[in-house]
């Protein structure tokens, strides 16, 4: 049964795209980005998810059921790896700029 998370995975991971630009847009106007290695880490999240949509994409408009289930597949692994690096540059932010 393909094609239940694509719907799901290319909003999401559009709107989590769109945070991680605002975090490495916060982080140059606050003159941080030269100081850590946020912005080069969040940078690769969103390669990861922009990958995410459109693997997302594609699943939805395919109409192969073998690649359907496979880039459906595809895209989820990006994604879930993606709110994984999320996590971490949280974790990563909190350290840093709270110097805990």
């Amino acid at each position: 049964m393909a094609n239940k998370t694509s719907q799901h995975i290319l909003g999401t991971s559009s709107t989590l795209l769109g945070f991680c630009l605002v975090i490495i847009s916060s982080l140059h106007l606050s003159d941080k980005a030269g100081k850590s290695l946020i912005d080069e880490f969040t940078t690769i999240i969103v390669l990861l998810f922009a990958c995410s949509s459109i693997f997302s994409f594609i699943s939805i408009k395919t109409e192969n059921k073998e690649k359907e289930y496979k880039f459906e597949q595809i895209a989820d692994y990006l994604f879930i790896s993606s709110l994984i690096g999320i996590l971490g540059i949280v974790v990563f932010i909190i350290a840093e700029f709270w110097k805990i």
